[in-house]
């Protein structure tokens, strides 16, 4: 997916990195460390993964996130030398992997000796053997096992602490466990539903709701590889909006082009429900708060959208 409306350009990553390079070496030698065990420093590659920090981490550890605008784009972003000086200082950094946020692997590669949590490698993987959706934001299964391995090492370097954190975890998991049990509630009030969806950002939570997703496979595998969708695969996913074979279309309102503009276009016109999904946190919400909002508009769109033809 790399083919984006924003995007947001900085330093080269390579330039990045070895000035971060530099600047820590210099601060080795004239300065002291700002390392600090007694308050844990945590960087996250997005808001969405420092929110969850944050809701472990209480006023106990400081939290940054590199990412924090709605207009940016995590694919395409590449690290500035403060950003990979941050991470080369932090307690521990926090990021989704998976080929997601590519640019904080590439700063983490050259420092291996940072502590991290790598999302996408607490998230099941699928059983035949596939790599599993890059989008492990929407996988509510994930999040807490990102808040859980958060709590774990911050008990780690502040032990004083360590109850907090991983009382702080366990609230995060409940209400996780009760946003997932409203996404399987719609399934449930729509059985069979399906929809299709301009990119495939939404896939664990349409999972978890059991929410079809019929959005031909060519035109799913050329938005993922980057490219523009065949003609004919256009034709496809505007036949099923048009014919009303499907109750939605789920757009990721962060990628515009020509292509999903003829597809949301095409979708009010027939009278079907556009549901917005995000990749970065949105209106000051936290992770939690985001999670529901999205499972409410799901619910709420659903229960408006016409009769599926047969």
């Amino acid at each position: 997916m790399r083919r984006r409306h924003l995007v947001r350009s900085t330093l080269p990553l390579a330039v990045a990195v070895a000035v971060a390079v530099t600047v820590l070496g210099a601060s080795a030698c004239g300065s002291p460390a700002t390392g600090d065990k007694s308050h844990p420093t945590v960087v996250a590659s997005t808001d969405v993964w420092g929110s969850i920090a944050t809701a472990v981490a209480g006023d106990h550890a400081t939290v940054h996130s590199i990412l924090t605008s709605a207009s940016a784009d995590p694919h395409s972003y590449e690290a500035t030398a403060s950003d990979a000086a941050a991470m080369a200082d932090a307690t521990l950094v926090v990021y989704n992997g998976g080929h997601y946020d590519q640019w904080a692997d590439d700063v983490l590669l050259a420092h291996p000796d940072v502590t991290t949590v790598d999302a996408y490698s607490l998230t099941a993987k699928p059983s035949d053997g596939q790599p599993a959706n890059e989008h492990v934001f929407y996988d509510l299964a994930t999040a807490k096992a990102v808040a859980a391995s958060i709590a774990d090492h911050l008990a780690t370097d502040d032990p004083a602490n360590a109850s907090t954190y991983r009382a702080n975890a366990a609230s995060f998991g409940a209400q996780a466990d009760a946003i997932a049990e409203s996404e399987r509630a719609i399934g449930r009030k729509h059985p069979g539903v399906a929809v299709v969806a301009t990119e495939p950002v939404a896939h664990y939570m349409l999972a978890t709701a059991g929410i079809a997703d019929r959005t031909p496979a060519s035109f799913a595998s050329a938005v993922e590889e980057g490219d523009d969708p065949a003609p004919a695969d256009v034709a496809a996913m505007l036949d099923l909006i048009t014919a009303h074979r499907v109750s939605a279309v789920v757009l990721n309102r962060q990628t515009e082009t020509p292509v999903t503009n003829q597809i949301q276009d095409a979708a009010r016109t027939s009278g079907v429900p556009v549901i917005t999904v995000d990749e970065t946190l949105q209106d000051g919400l936290d992770y939690l708060g985001w999670q529901r909002r999205t499972a409410a508009e799901f619910a709420d769109q659903l229960d408006r959208a016409p009769a599926v033809a047969g």
